[in-house]
């Protein structure tokens, strides 16, 4: 709605305009300044441009009025067009909102936590921001891949295959066992031992010489556990990418570093020149065993990426990693890709709590609190939801205690409820979706045309909501809408009204908005509550 009305407006002015939507809509649907960048120009008032600006759309079947205002020009949309969209809108039915392919391809990375243990709390906000992304994108017509990073190399790996067997010396062979500093722990490892003690028997867990054998078993068993909770709150990937199976290119790739003059060694090891791109200090990409140390299988990977040739490639990293990203985007650049097609987003911690307390950890998840604990207490849709309220570069505490609740408080409740009480009306009035359809609007009050009129901004808000990988932009237009249901019921009668079925064709299109745009937060609308 919003482009087609914005570049009628251009046509009609035969001028580019910025298109606003007034904060009180008794003023307008839509709004413009274009007036204040023509004073200068045509050395006028902008009060007066705007009003001579206005008369071109006395004859137009789009507004209802079309006035100046102080300088602005505010358009408030006609019935008639509503109508038209909104029966545009209903036919379409599950592709409300959908577009067409925009021919940009993108390469979607998230998640990519190491595979030593469960997701926490932590992960699953850039699982679900990252989940959310790519099925707003897609719906908007990108073509979007996502990829999880599997970090199956390295110490993490040594230390995983002795955490492994020190499990399976204390919960099987039942021996006294005094765990390092450092190790990864959680009722997991019990588990995986007991799987191991089947595959293999229990003497390996004596035999140091098999730990990394027993660190890939391990890490299998992980990533099991990983794809299945995020399976739970609907989350699946394309791709899974093994970083250990990327370093048999680290030779190819160093080959071409060294072409483009990016390396030099020092001290016995392997520097690359990442402050020729802003970074702080240059960085080690071999350690001085001549083993390659992460950042070494970071440019590998992201050479991978630009080997397969997408238009953009977005990365949803966790905050302690933004010292990374001059470094990855300076290896980019002397692989000779551009590096200005990478777009790195943080996702920020959550705080949780519960009853106003914080939260406490589950001495079976180790040291951690376990993303499908907090989904299996409080549900995958309120999990969502709530992660998607604050864009994922700021800080987010949620109280799980609220999310249980039954009433407005807790927001997942109140849209599913608004989109329920519309589904009961319907009900009471014995009448479905299309037996309204052909109703007219003529006559319809302000406050059913502006539930039309808000309806029909979904469009928008989600072509917003994706260009400033915001989500939160979605999830507050949700509440808005599901506000204005609950205010317009609260406010008129429907049932046996003179408008009824009016209202209900009104209601019907609200309802098609609401169940869309769960759906594409992976959240299922709820008919009945």
């Amino acid at each position: 709605m919003q482009k087609i009305v914005k570049n009628y407006i251009e046509e009609v002015l035969e001028k580019d305009v910025v298109l606003e939507k007034p904060k009180d809509i008794t003023l307008g649907h839509f709004a413009t300044p274009v007036a204040f960048s023509l004073a200068k120009e045509l050395k006028k008032s902008p009060m007066i441009i705007a009003n001579e600006l206005a008369l071109k759309f006395e004859e137009s079947e789009m507004f209802e009025k079309v006035e100046a205002v102080k300088g602005f020009i505010n358009f408030k949309l006609s019935s008639s067009f509503l109508q038209k969209l909104c029966e545009e809108s209903l036919s379409l039915g599950d592709e409300y909102a959908k577009q067409e392919n925009v021919n940009e391809k993108i390469l979607l990375e998230y998640v990519s936590a190491n595979p030593t243990g469960p997701l926490h709390i932590g992960h699953a906000r850039g699982a679900i921001a990252g989940d959310t992304l790519a099925r707003i994108g897609r719906h908007l017509g990108y073509d979007i891949t996502t990829e999880y990073y599997v970090n199956d190399a390295g110490a993490q790996m040594d230390l995983l295959g002795l955490s492994l067997a020190l499990a399976g010396k204390e919960s099987i062979l039942k021996e006294e066992v005094e765990y390092p500093e450092k190790y990864y722990r959680g009722d997991y490892l019990f588990d995986i031992a007991q799987d191991v003690q089947k595959e293999f028997g229990t003497e390996i867990f004596n035999d140091e010489s098999r730990y990394l054998e027993l660190a890939h078993f391990a890490k299998d068993k992980v990533l099991e556990i990983i794809k299945k909770d995020m399976a739970d709150i609907g989350i699946e990937f394309d791709n899974y990418i093994s970083e250990k199976s990327l370093y048999s290119s680290w030779e190819k790739t160093k080959e071409v570093l060294e072409k483009n003059g990016s390396l030099y060694e020092k001290d016995e090891k392997l520097w690359i020149k990442s402050t020729q791109f802003g970074d702080d200090v240059d960085r080690v990409v071999v350690r001085d065993n001549k083993i390659p140390t992460y950042l070494a299988g970071d440019i590998i990977y992201h050479k991978n990426k630009y080997d397969r040739a997408y238009d953009r490639y977005i990365n949803i990293w966790g905050a302690d990693h933004h010292g990374y990203i001059t470094r990855v985007k300076a290896a980019i650049e002397f692989l000779g890709n551009d590096s200005s097609k990478l777009e790195v987003l943080l996702s920020q911690m959550v705080q949780l709590l519960k009853g106003g307390e914080p939260y406490k950890m589950s001495k079976r998840a180790g040291n951690v609190i376990l993303m499908s604990d907090i989904s299996q207490e409080i549900g995958s849709d309120a999990l969502r939801f709530v992660f998607l309220t604050k864009k994922s570069d700021t800080h987010l505490e949620f109280d799980l205690d609220i999310l249980k609740n039954q009433d407005s408080s807790n927001p997942v409740f109140y849209i599913n409820y608004s989109y329920a009480r519309i589904n009961q009306v319907f009900k009471k009035a014995n009448l479905t979706f299309d037996d309204v359809v052909g109703e007219s609007f003529d006559g319809l009050n302000a406050d059913a045309i502006n539930l039309v009129y808000e309806s029909l901004l979904l469009p928008s808000i989600l072509q917003e909501a994706f260009v400033k990988r915001d989500m939160q932009k979605v999830t507050d237009y949700l509440n808005s809408l599901a506000s204005s249901v609950h205010k317009f019921y609260n406010d008129y009668k429907i049932i046996d009204s003179d408008e009824q079925n009016k209202y209900l064709k009104v209601l019907s299109l609200v309802a098609l908005t609401i169940k869309v745009t769960l759906n594409l937060l992976g959240i299922k609308a709820k008919e009945i509550m």
